[in-house]
């Protein structure tokens, strides 16, 4: 809530999900302004649907330390590192899926990695402001921290790669996504644990790396409450 500055709202909204949105703006004490369609056409712009309703947000997301993020792992682990992603909506489907996942957190670089942009946060619906994400200066420095702290750290890729169904994705954990196209760097795969890959059975040789993304990180959480 406190990412929301403005609501504003069709005017000839009456339904349910309006009067539910409208109690927690009160609750937040965000402003709420009832505005014809026209106006909303504008505000949202590029043609895209807003459903009666645009929130005007901070600028920013906020983003939190890796020291933030190592205080509130849950056991065991469970991260998702993203690098050198450069799309944006990739990133908010990434955003999207982890949060969907039960991600406790998203580690992202600083350099050669897009940021959290507007159209990162929109495909994201909403996980970009409840997820904790780091953006860290050094990754390969952050790799070796979380493995001197008991994490694995699995790659995704295609070269001696073992199949994702064959590994071992029960314990503290760190799942690494490689940019579109050129995957995981080099020095990022050389400190990987052990690289991991999707068995395809179609023509296609590879999946969209948010779609890749989904279906690693949920079979982790199969994994995961198989254990339980």
């Amino acid at each position: 809530p406190e990412a929301v500055l403005e609501i504003f709202i069709a005017a000839d909204r009456h339904d349910a999900r309006a009067r539910d949105l409208l109690k927690h703006a009160e609750l937040h004490s965000v402003r709420v302004v009832p505005v014809d369609t026209g106006r909303l056409d504008g505000m949202a712009g590029g043609g895209r649907r807003h459903q009666g309703v645009v929130a005007r947000i901070s600028a920013e997301v906020r983003h939190v330390s890796l020291d933030d993020v190592l205080d509130t792992l849950e056991e065991p682990a469970f991260l998702l590192i993203l690098d050198g992603i450069q799309d944006p909506h990739n990133l908010g489907a990434c955003l999207r899926t982890a949060d969907a996942a039960g991600v406790t957190g998203v580690i992202i670089p600083r350099d050669r990695t897009v940021a959290v942009t507007n159209v990162a946060r929109t495909v994201a619906c909403g996980a970009a402001e409840k997820i904790p994400i780091a953006r860290v200066t050094n990754l390969a420095r952050c790799l070796k921290q979380l493995k001197d702290l008991g994490l694995w750290i699995i790659g995704t890729g295609d070269e001696e790669a073992r199949s994702l169904y064959e590994a071992d994705m029960s314990g503290p954990l760190g799942i690494v996504i490689g940019a579109e196209g050129k995957g995981v760097r080099r020095l990022t795969r050389e400190l990987c644990d052990y690289l991991v890959s999707i068995p395809m059975q179609g023509s296609v040789s590879c999946l969209n790396l948010s779609v890749a993304a989904g279906v690693t990180l949920f079979e982790a959480v199969r994994q995961r409450q198989a254990k339980l």
